[in-house]
């Protein structure tokens, strides 16, 4: 829908460093492949797929006051947040300047202090009770920030999701929790991971509000965390945003998908991503005159 944008409150500039920040975070990505594969960084997981939800949701917090607690894929949220492609090749390369380990963890181990960024751990989840922790501490010290936290589908299973999404909607925390649902547990695809439709239909067993959103739409994810946010601020407790859209590489560059998943189905994707991309771009904000 032409103008889509700023009925959401954005203007043409906006969304064109939205387009900017996704851009930003592909080439990164795709530059870490090639390192890597040529010897020069040790590891790589992957943000390429799921660019648009991370910006999308990234650019409807504050990021004077809200804190992020991201997984191991969220570069385009970091990099919103305030992390430069210096400090993120640093961690590739694991140099004593990496801000997030000082070079002593693998890339993904996002953190940094003077921007909000909390540093995560390796075990899957771990990000979700300490997101909560945050969120308690804004209630307890009537301040007005939130935490927003992300994790894959596969993380969703985990019981740090649902021990901290419980004490969360227990206590009306300001709380946002975002699965980033890739389709894709490392090998175990959606299908064999839940039994229901949607990670986000859980959201009706601890009372909180959640919705599915089309993970390839920055502006559908800025709409939801944007209302999230607001619900969090006014004290109307967590909400559970689930982006649906596929993860475009291997889990990691130690993993090899071609034994679970065809080739095909993977090109496929990527084929209507970039079908996506240019419609956002030059017919979802501007019109299809622009």
């Amino acid at each position: 829908m032409s103008n889509r944008h700023q009925q959401l409150g954005l203007s043409d500039n906006d969304v064109m460093e939205m387009y900017r920040m996704m851009l930003l975070a592909r080439m990164i990505d795709e530059r870490m492949w090639l390192l890597n594969r040529a010897g020069k960084i040790p590891f790589v997981i992957s943000c390429q797929g799921q660019e648009a939800a991370q910006v999308g949701a990234a650019m409807a917090l504050n990021k004077d006051k809200d804190y992020v607690l991201p997984y191991y894929r969220d570069m385009g949220v970091v990099l919103w947040f305030g992390m430069t492609p210096k400090d993120l090749m640093l961690s590739g390369f694991a140099k004593a300047e990496d801000p997030n380990s000082g070079g002593r963890q693998m890339p993904g181990h996002f953190g940094q202090k003077k921007n909000r960024i909390v540093t995560g751990s390796s075990p899957v989840t771990t990000q979700v009770p300490h997101a909560v922790g945050f969120a308690l501490a804004a209630k307890m010290k009537k301040q007005d920030f939130v935490a927003f936290t992300t994790f894959g589908e596969g993380s969703s299973n985990q019981g740090d999701f649902h021990e901290g999404i419980n004490f969360a909607s227990v206590h009306d925390l300001p709380c946002i929790f975002m699965c980033e649902n890739n389709k894709y547990a490392i090998s175990v695809p959606i299908e064999k991971q839940l039994n229901c439709e949607n990670v986000s239909d859980r959201a009706v067993g601890y009372g909180i509000h959640g919705e599915t959103v089309d993970g390839n739409d920055p502006l559908a994810v800025y709409e939801a965390i944007s209302k999230a946010r607001e619900r969090a601020i006014k004290g109307e407790g967590p909400s559970l945003i689930e982006t649906v859209s596929y993860r475009l590489t291997p889990h990691s560059s130690d993993d090899d998908d071609s034994v679970y998943r065809a080739k095909e189905e993977v090109e496929a994707a990527k084929k209507n991503r970039l079908t996506y991309y240019v419609r956002f771009l030059f017919k979802g904000c501007w019109g299809p005159d622009r």
